[in-house]
C-alpha cells in the first residue's frame, strides 16, 4: 500500500545536472512513487541566480538561502549537486543535523572529506549516497559497495574522465596534436573553458580516491593519489604505442599489493594493449575494469558525464534513500575496517616505455643497457633508429618499481651519449 504523504526533497544546485534531476522528478513522478512506495515532492531549490528562468520549476520553490532550506526540519532528502568543498560540506553536515539524508555528486568533497561526512551521517542515523560522483550514469559505487561486498577486490583500472578520453581518442584516430584535439573537445562542449581539472588529472584523482576507499575498505584521500596529467602526450607517443600494438589512455588505477598489506592509487597516461577492453572505449565514454578473487574480471561501461546520465545516477540513489526512509533504515555506510596503508608511487611496480635521443655511434646501446642493469631494471625489448649522427632508442622494460626507473633515468641523463629523454610512459593492462 502506497503512503500518501510525500517525501520531501531539497535540491541544492540547478545547473546542468540539477535541472535534469528536477525534470525527471517531475516527468517520472508516478513511476518514482510506485518504485519508492510514496510520492516524492520537490520542496525547494537553492540557487545562486534566482532570476534565471528554469523550465518546469515553480519559481516559488527557488531560494538563495540554501542553509535555511536544509534546516527546515521537514526535508527528508537533500540532493547536493553544487560541487566544490564549501559551502557544500557545511550544507551536507547541516542536513544530517536536521534529520535529512543526503544524495551527492560531489567527487572533490568526498575524496577530501568522505570519512568525516560518513561519520556525520552515522551519528545522525542518516544515509549518504553518491553514485553520481564517479563515472556518471555507470552503476559502479553500488556494485563495489554492495554487490561485491562478499568478494575481495584486487584491482580497479579505468577511464573515468570523458574529456580526456575524447582528446586522446581523437589524437589516436586522426593523428591530431594535443592542442588541436583539445580545441575540438572545447568546441563540442566536452571540455570546460578551463580544462585544468580534467587534463591535469585532478578530476580522475578524486574519483580514484573514492573507488580505492570502497574497493579496499580503506580510507584513501585525494592527497594519497599520485596524479600526472596528459598535456605532454604527443603524436609521437601514439606512433610508438601503435608500433607496440597499444593505444594511450588516461587511467585511474587502484591496486592491492601482491602481499595484501598495502594499496596504491594513481592517475596517469599509460599505454594499454589494443586487446584490452579499455582500448576500445572511444569518445567521451567511461569504462572501469574490476578484478576480484571470486568474480574474476568485470567491466562497467557507459556515458561518464552529462546532465541526463549523471541525473540518472542521482535519481537511482534518491529512490534507494527514500525507500530506506520509509522503512526507517539506512543503507551501507563507510567500510574502512581494513585500514591498509597507502604506498607511495615509488613502490608501484609496472612496465615502462622510454624513448631516448642518443648519439648514433657504436657502444651507445651497451652503455644504456649497463645503466638499466645497474639499477635492477630488466629490459624486455629495444628498438633503435639512426640517421646523420643522431638516433632514437626505445626501451621497453619488464616490471620495475617507479623508484628504480626514476634512478635509471637520472643516470641515463648523465651519459654523454644520451642527448635527452624524449618521453617516459607506463605500460598497463597486461
Amino acid at each position: 500500500m502506497m503512503r500518501t504523504r510525500p517525501l520531501k526533497v531539497a535540491l541544492l544546485g540547478c545547473g546542468v545536472v540539477g535541472s535534469e534531476v528536477a525534470r525527471i522528478m517531475t516527468t517520472h513522478a508516478d513511476d518514482l512513487a510506485a518504485r519508492i512506495g510514496a510520492p516524492v515532492e520537490l520542496a525547494g531549490v537553492a540557487v545562486r541566480r534566482p532570476g534565471k528562468v528554469r523550465a518546469g520549476i515553480d519559481p516559488a520553490l527557488v531560494t538563495t538561502d540554501a542553509t535555511a532550506l536544509v534546516k527546515r526540519g521537514d526535508i527528508d532528502v537533500v540532493v547536493e549537486v553544487i560541487g566544490g568543498i564549501e559551502p557544500a560540506r557545511t550544507l551536507i553536515t547541516t542536513a544530517f543535523e536536521h534529520g535529512a539524508s543526503v544524495v551527492s555528486a560531489n567527487k572533490a568533497l568526498l575524496a577530501q572529506d568522505g570519512a568525516a561526512l560518513h561519520a556525520a551521517a552515522e551519528e545522525h542515523g542518516r544515509d549518504l549516497y553518491y553514485e553520481a560522483a564517479v563515472a556518471g550514469a555507470i552503476p559502479l559505487i553500488r556494485p563495489l559497495r554492495e554487490s561485491l561486498a562478499g568478494d575481495k577486490v584486487n584491482r580497479v583500472l579505468g577511464i573515468v574522465n570523458g574529456t580526456t578520453n575524447f582528446i586522446l581518442d581523437k589524437m589516436d584516430s586522426t593523428g591530431a596534436g594535443y592542442q588541436e584535439a583539445l580545441d575540438e573537445a572545447t568546441a563540442l562542449g566536452y571540455a570546460e573553458a578551463d580544462p585544468t581539472a580534467d587534463v591535469e588529472g585532478f578530476d580522475a584523482a578524486a574519483k580514484a580516491a573514492i573507488l580505492a576507499g570502497i574497493a579496499f575498505h580503506t580510507r584513501v584521500r585525494l592527497d594519497d593519489v599520485y596524479r600526472e596529467g596528459m598535456t605532454e602526450v604527443t603524436a609521437a607517443d601514439f606512433a610508438s604505442a601503435r608500433e607496440m600494438g597499444c593505444t594511450i589512455k588516461l587511467l585511474a588505477i587502484c591496486e592491492r599489493a601482491e602481499d595484501g598489506a598495502s594499496v596504491t592509487a594513481r592517475v596517469h597516461p599509460a599505454m594499454i594493449p589494443l586487446s584490452h577492453p579499455l582500448a576500445s572505449v572511444h569518445g567521451a565514454y567511461n569504462a572501469v575494469f574490476v578484478e576480484s578473487d571470486a568474480s574474476g574480471q568485470l567491466m562497467f561501461y557507459g556515458p561518464g558525464a552529462g546532465g541526463a546520465p549523471t541525473a540518472s545516477a542521482v535519481l537511482g540513489d534518491l529512490v534507494a534513500v527514500c525507500r530506506n526512509r520509509l522503512s526507517d533504515a539506512t543503507g551501507p555506510g563507510e567500510s574502512a575496517y581494513a585500514a591498509l596503508p597507502v604506498s607511495p608511487m615509488g613502490e608501484v611496480v609496472t612496465r615502462y616505455h622510454i624513448s631516448l635521443d642518443v648519439a648514433d655511434k657504436p657502444g651507445v646501446l651497451a652503455q644504456v643497457a649497463t645503466v638499466f642493469a645497474e639499477h635492477g631494471v630488466s629490459i624486455d625489448t629495444v628498438r633503435q633508429q639512426g640517421k646523420d649522427g643522431e638516433a632514437s632508442l626505445v626501451v621497453v622494460t619488464h616490471r620495475a618499481s617507479d623508484a628504480a626507473l626514476g634512478g635509471t633515468v637520472e643516470a641515463l641523463r648523465k651519459l654523454d651519449t644520451v642527448r635527452g629523454v624524449a618521453s617516459i610512459m607506463r605500460v598497463e593492462g597486461e
